[in-house]
């Protein structure tokens, strides 16, 4: 009788093995294990499940170990994905002011509001056009992530009319990005006002950094 579970862990255990040699090893600032080597788990299992499944009796042991395979290099196949991205990213943001940073398999680009838009407007800044088309392209070359645009702002003045202007600014950014052909289904846009500052409020180079707008870019 055919027992899967025991073949299953067997194939994603050799294909576990051979993918810890080739996959590019990035480990987060925390310490933790990079995502794609959770992917690569559960992409080992499932394809081991199917190759196993959809084989003959006689070679569910070989298609067991080249679902695996093939499913643990699918899934793990992101953590190499972003590298990419990465690198792309930061070669097309150079000299732009637009800062770039990684958390594990998440990418964070942040915008400072002084060459995004102009003061108490939420009409995006005529040198600010340029960094988006760069981001437009790469967003349509790698469109394996979600695109979540944030907007902030200093606490000068009203709260709500804060809160307000950073939505706005984060649309202003979202439309522009469908505008030039990017997938309007991976963006999402929020305004978090002057709720999330990196620097303090009381100086005006704090306030500086904290008007800002933030793309988060997460596995879809």
């Amino acid at each position: 009788m055919f027992k899967p579970s025991r073949m299953i862990l067997l194939a994603a255990a050799v294909a576990l093995g051979a993918g810890c040699a080739v996959q590019n090893p990035y480990v987060r600032d925390d310490g933790e294990m990079r995502k794609s080597t959770t992917y690569g788990t559960i992409g080992a299992v499932a394809g081991a499940a199917i190759g196993a499944a959809t084989s003959s009796k006689k070679d569910r042991t070989k298609g067991a170990l080249i679902g695996a395979a093939v499913g643990g290099a699918a899934g793990g196949g992101y953590g190499y994905y972003v590298d990419q991205q990465e690198a792309e990213l930061r070669r097309s943001m150079q000299g732009t002011g637009v800062e770039v940073q990684r958390n594990g398999d998440d990418l964070k680009l942040i915008m400072p509001g002084n060459i995004t838009f102009a003061t108490n407007s939420a009409d995006i800044a005529g040198n600010f056009y340029a960094p988006l088309n760069n981001l437009a392209n790469s967003f349509k070359q790698y469109d394996q992530n979600s695109i979540e645009i944030v907007g902030h702002t200093d606490n000068v003045g009203a709260y709500q009319y804060n809160m307000t202007l950073s939505q706005r600014r984060a649309q202003s950014v979202a439309n522009y990005l469908t505008a030039q052909g990017v997938n309007g289904m991976r963006i999402s846009t929020r305004g978090m006002g002057p709720d999330q500052p990196v620097a303090s409020n009381a100086s005006e180079s704090g306030r500086a950094q904290n008007r800002r707008v933030e793309i988060n870019l997460r596995p879809l």
